[in-house]
């Protein structure tokens, strides 16, 4: 849906309350139970950031909850593509699978850390983060939390990803896939971390669906699934 000049003419009148014009505009638009408040709008896009992280952070944590979304699956890295390819030309298709499916599983571990980062970083968003998420792209409130929680997500997944490593027995897998392939006639011995690609990875996965989630609520009316989202994010929509 398109976007019309009342938001930003909107985020004008929260900042300067005394021009009767825009605040005219403002009051003609149609908001069920009254004129929005500075609050009520913090509230509506804090609601929408739970409903993103509740609704598609929980769908990863689930078995296969990576390994079988082809929209964050995690695949080996360009430099270990030979890896792979060289597996399946000797018939071991199956462990180059199996490889795949151990570093997705330490992607759902390590994602399970993820949900009380971002509430804290929900909680503590103010106002003018509010309306320039409001104001912004489709993207803008995945975009807050990026830079508000990438740091603190690494320093959590990463151990945890190390550690599940370990746990479903990507150590032992990996170790096993890497003898194998060394072991191919003439190829360039490998010998891969892949702990640090894997959070990364995972980290991209968890912010990639929080913005189908977010785009969903901006451009989908369906999605706005409390009277507070409905109210607040009519505000983006094009009321001609």
């Amino acid at each position: 849906m398109k976007k019309i000049l009342i938001v930003p003419l909107l985020a004008v009148c929260l900042t300067f309350s005394g021009c009767a014009e825009l605040q005219q505009a403002v009051a003609g638009l149609p908001q069920a139970g009254g004129i929005l408040t500075n609050a009520d709008i913090a509230a509506g896009l804090k609601e929408a950031l739970d409903k993103g992280i509740d609704k598609e952070v929980t769908k990863l944590t689930a078995t296969d909850g990576f390994y079988k979304n082809q929209m964050v699956k995690i695949l080996l890295p360009a430099e270990l593509q030979k890896v792979d390819k060289g597996l399946r030309s000797i018939g071991l298709g199956s462990l180059a699978d199996e490889g795949l499916k151990v570093m997705n599983r330490a992607a759902e571990d390590a994602v399970k850390e993820a949900t009380p980062i971002f509430v804290t970083a929900v909680k503590q968003m103010t106002f003018t983060d509010a309306k320039n998420i409001l104001l912004g792209n489709d993207t803008a409130a995945t975009t807050y939390l990026q830079n508000t929680t990438t740091t603190q997500l690494y320093a959590r997944f990463n151990p945890v990803i190390k550690s599940s490593f370990t746990k479903v027995g990507a150590d032992k897998v990996w170790a096993n896939i890497i003898t194998k392939y060394n072991s191919i006639p003439l190829v360039t011995k490998v010998n891969p971390d892949l702990t640090d690609y894997v959070t990364n990875k995972a980290l991209e996965g968890v912010f990639k669906m929080i913005a189908v989630e977010e785009k969903d609520i901006r451009n989908n009316i369906a999605e706005r699934t409390t009277t507070l989202l409905q109210r607040v994010f009519a505000l983006q929509d094009n009321k001609g």
